[in-house]
């Protein structure tokens, strides 16, 4: 499995995008998912993207077609993690079948099933693919000042001593266990020895 992208909860409007782009970040297309209740600000790197998301229609998003992926409970605030995890082009754990009214036809999510709301959302796209091979009006900026270009790890820190999820142990990330909910993201297998700590505005730690 690879990873396609990761998404954090975020206010609504994404202003916490601002603390990514003074960095030195260059921010992508965002959009919003029509029947889904939600929307988004991202960064794209060549090998995967950084989507902010947050709740734009709470009715929708408390929708019976969108209910079961628990995105209300995971987009407000509280104790659920504020993170998911989405890989590409198949799942190394158990799935169910999401079709939100936004995707193509045909096209469906595959959603971790039995995940604990502790633990970041687990999905996985067939659809996806690395943004370095985005065409046409899919092409996003990929370089940035910072000079962040793929994302080579991830490690997350859980507020829960519970025994990890199926769909966890197949995402052969590293847990520990700690206060709050983090997540630290490598870029570049950490060349550069460097570090940007972006709480409290957002849970995540950029090394790079």
């Amino acid at each position: 499995m690879q990873i396609d992208h990761l998404f954090i909860r975020v206010q609504p409007g994404g202003p916490e995008a601002e603390l990514l782009r003074e960095f030195g970040l260059s921010e992508g297309s965002g959009n919003v998912h029509p029947g889904q209740g939600t929307a988004n600000r991202r960064f794209f790197f060549a090998n995967a993207f950084i989507e902010l998301l947050w709740i734009a229609d709470e009715e929708e998003v408390r929708s019976a077609q969108t209910r079961p992926t628990m995105l209300y409970e995971r987009l407000s605030a509280g104790d659920a993690s504020p993170f998911g995890i989405c890989f590409r082009p198949n799942a190394e754990f158990p799935t169910w079948d999401y079709k939100p009214a936004y995707l193509p036809a045909g096209m469906t999510i595959g959603i971790a099933s039995d995940t604990p709301l502790t633990e970041p959302m687990w999905f996985y796209t067939s659809a996806g693919k690395a943004p370095e091979l985005f065409e046409g009006e899919r092409r996003q900026p990929l370089q940035h000042a910072a000079g962040l270009h793929r994302i080579t790890g991830l490690r997350c820190t859980l507020p829960s001593t519970a025994a990890p999820s199926p769909a966890a142990l197949a995402s052969r990330i590293h847990f520990s266990e700690g206060d709050q909910h983090l997540l630290e993201i490598s870029f570049d297998d950490e060349t550069q020895g460097l570090t940007k700590d972006l709480r409290p505005s957002l849970p995540i730690i950029l090394h790079y």
